[in-house]
């Protein structure tokens, strides 16, 4: 047998929420599962959203990456997956709705005709020599979740994805024990296991208790219901399809990303919702407020999206009214809480009944448990252990109860993004060097050419804001010609702030009067006596942009 050791490198996942990325690596050959996205936290002005830092592998002269594997399909699971296979041209695989939703994103990318999209149903084997795939249904909050089993020459590894032991679905497929037990009978070198709820105790609501709770809810409400989720969210979806339809009432969607996701899904069957049901938002605008339903993006509170424009009155079709009911079903994103709860005030501001977890069960997680972590580990029963998909604390929490269900600690690997793992075909793993894992932020087209001194620019600038002060001088005796111009941006107000902007340009006027030498070294005195000024006067200091042209 190959002393070869097989090498796992988490590129996102491990350390945060969001962005997961996991690569596994036999030799020259490359086996990636997921290529997600994170959302940006308050302070990261601009940035539309974070990607994997996946720089060790593109950089790898020779590698050959056999393929990319998607567990299911959520943003932080496919939201990068177009900058991924821009960067390795591999064949992608998925089940049905995750293909459909991947599809879209690569169509918007103009990667469709370039990338070979593979549709898979779970339980089906895929052979990527010289991994070999078994594929296996889990449950999660969103339908056509699997898992993965991953023969290599080193032994066989379990990926779980995302997961919770759900004993009624929505879609009433629950997750596939005997194929995990089947696992363990076989023996695997380590299982990679979803972390986000190890520090939660007992077991993970069932995704049916919000039929209940929507059913409060439509049956109070007198006006319109709005209905606000993750576009990818299908088994949410086909939710307030049914209790629409108990109540009477028909289905508009706004919001382009949830237009997309609800045809794909009528299109390949995963969504019941009667033709009769679904109408336009100009047909919805002419019914009785009681006889509609908008199910809306912008759960997470995003500028762009439909609930956050309609909390702040700037939507071109739909506007809140006093009697509508806003169900908000999801749990901020981690970072997200401020611009949520913040959204959440200007709806109830508008007049609107909003109603939200844990006013009411309108959401509950798609992540296990500590019970259901702890099934897991027995169903499976791995020599090594890693968990992922979260923070440090979540991380730490599920190796505690891996050590509960009897792991040793040295076999348990708490790790975060670039760290590499070694596996070896007598079953050791050991931890290796760190490789970058970090962030590739993406702003507008530009991906990765913003790093964080440039975020911590912006945020001085919306902290402080900025002076701009031009000034001409004779080349050759330095003399200054006519009045420096200043103007403030952010800085100061236009009426207060006028006598300290005068204060300013009668300074900068002294200044060049006073000092010799080039423009340059007369701009950086301006540059100096202004800030000590401002900061003198107003404990402020803001960017400061000073012009010295010659003439």
């Amino acid at each position: 047998m190959s002393e070869t050791p097989l090498q796992v490198i988490p590129l996102g996942g491990l350390g945060e929420i969001g962005k997961n990325m996991m690569a596994f690596q036999y030799g020259r050959d490359v086996l990636i599962v997921d290529a997600g996205l994170m959302f940006p936290e308050n302070d990261m002005l601009g940035i539309d959203y974070i990607i994997p830092d996946f720089r060790y592998l593109s950089e790898q002269s020779g590698l050959r990456v056999r393929g990319i594997l998607i567990t299911h399909g959520h943003e932080d699971h496919t939201g990068a997956i177009q900058h991924v296979a821009s960067a390795f041209p591999a064949p992608i695989y998925a089940t049905p709705l995750t293909a459909g939703l991947v599809e879209v994103k690569l169509r918007q990318a103009r990667l469709l005709d370039r990338v070979q999209l593979n549709v898979f149903n779970a339980s089906d084997k895929i052979d990527l020599s010289p991994f070999w795939i078994e594929t296996f249904h889990v449950c999660h909050s969103i339908p056509d979740c699997v898992g993965f089993g991953i023969n290599t020459p080193v032994g066989l590894f379990v990926h779980t994805g995302d997961f919770k032991f759900d004993p009624t679905p929505v879609d009433r497929r629950v997750t596939d024990y005997a194929k995990l037990a089947s696992f363990s009978a076989r023996g695997v070198v380590a299982l990679f296991s979803d972390s986000t709820n190890a520090d939660r105790r007992g077991w993970t609501p069932s995704e049916s208790v919000i039929d209940a709770a929507f059913d409060r809810v439509f049956r109070a409400a007198k006006g319109r219901v709005i209905v606000s989720s993750f576009a990818s969210l299908i088994s949410r979806v086909q939710q307030v399809v049914w209790v629409s339809e108990r109540y009477g009432r028909k289905i508009a969607i706004i919001g382009t990303s949830m237009s997309e996701n609800v045809r794909m899904a009528l299109n390949l069957g995963y969504l019941d919702l009667p033709e009769s049901m679904l109408i336009s938002p100009e047909e919805a605008r002419h019914l009785p407020p009681n006889q509609v339903t908008f199910i809306v993006t912008g759960s997470q509170g995003e500028p762009s999206a439909v609930l956050h424009r309609l909390a702040t009155n700037n939507h071109n079709m739909l506007s809140i009214q006093a009697g509508d009911t806003v169900i908000i079903s999801a749990h901020p994103i981690p970072g997200n809480e401020e611009t949520v709860s913040r959204t959440i005030n200007r709806l109830f501001q508008r007049g609107a009944q909003v109603v939200y977890d844990p006013i009411d069960s309108v959401h509950v997680s798609g992540h296990a448990s500590q019970e259901e972590q702890r099934l897991m580990l027995n169903l499976v029963q791995p020599r090594n252990f890693v968990p992922i998909h979260g923070e440090l604390r979540h991380l730490k929490a599920h190796r505690e109860l891996a050590l509960q269900v009897g792991i040793p600690d040295e076999r348990i690997a708490v790790v975060e993004n670039g760290t590499k793992l070694f596996f070896y075909p007598d079953g050791r793993m050991s931890i290796g060097e760190r490789v970058p894992g970090g962030y590739v932020f993406v702003d507008g087209s530009g991906v990765g050419d913003v790093h964080t001194g440039l975020i911590r620019e912006r945020e001085a600038l919306g902290r402080d804001g900025a002076v701009v002060l031009s000034a001409v001088i004779e080349r050759g005796s330095g003399r200054i010609l006519g009045q420096p111009e200043i103007r403030s941006f952010g800085f100061v107000a236009s009426a207060e702030g006028a006598a300290l902007l005068q204060s300013g340009t009668n300074l900068a006027r002294q200044v060049l009067e006073q000092s010799g030498g080039s423009a340059t070294h007369k701009r950086e005195l301006v540059e100096e006596a202004l800030s000590k000024l401002f900061y003198s006067e107003i404990r402020r200091r803001p960017k400061l942009f000073v012009t010295i042209h010659e003439v």
